[in-house]
């Protein structure tokens, strides 16, 4: 099991750098939420792991973020992603792409890359393991 502790760079540059980067990474991930195509989950552990190396303050205010915080922590101890976060970032995912592409009828070349990206990130997201996945009765 990996510390929840952040582990800071030794290099204030480097900090600073980390600090910007994730402060970005959290932001995208934030306008995911709403954003078709744009996926919440990666960017949300990547400024986790910016801000782990650059402040322990920003580290811990966004494991104590009742949103993130859980989905972090689970990344954190066990690699893993929540089977209910999953399933609902992909129904939304899917609902919101989808749209999307009834909406640019007019853009073939459009609608097939949002499918491809929709498709994708979902396969993507779906691969990685849930520890609470419900068993299915054969």
């Amino acid at each position: 099991m990996q510390s929840q502790e952040a582990e800071l760079h030794p290099s204030m540059v480097v900090r600073m750098v980390l600090l910007v980067c994730g402060s970005i990474a959290l932001l995208l991930g934030i306008i995911g939420i709403v954003v078709p195509g744009l996926p919440t989950t990666p960017f949300i552990l990547v400024a986790a792991a910016c801000y782990a190396r650059a402040s322990e303050r920003f580290y811990h205010w966004l494991l104590r973020n009742p949103t993130f915080g859980p989905l972090i922590a689970e990344w954190r101890r066990h690699r893993s992603i929540p089977y209910r976060v999953k399933r609902l970032a992909i129904t939304l995912m899917s609902l919101t792409i989808g749209v999307s592409i009834w909406t640019l009828s007019d853009t073939p070349w459009l609608q097939a890359m949002l499918a491809v990206i929709g498709v994708s990130t979902a396969v993507w997201l779906w691969r990685i393991p849930s520890r609470d996945r419900p068993r299915r009765e054969d």
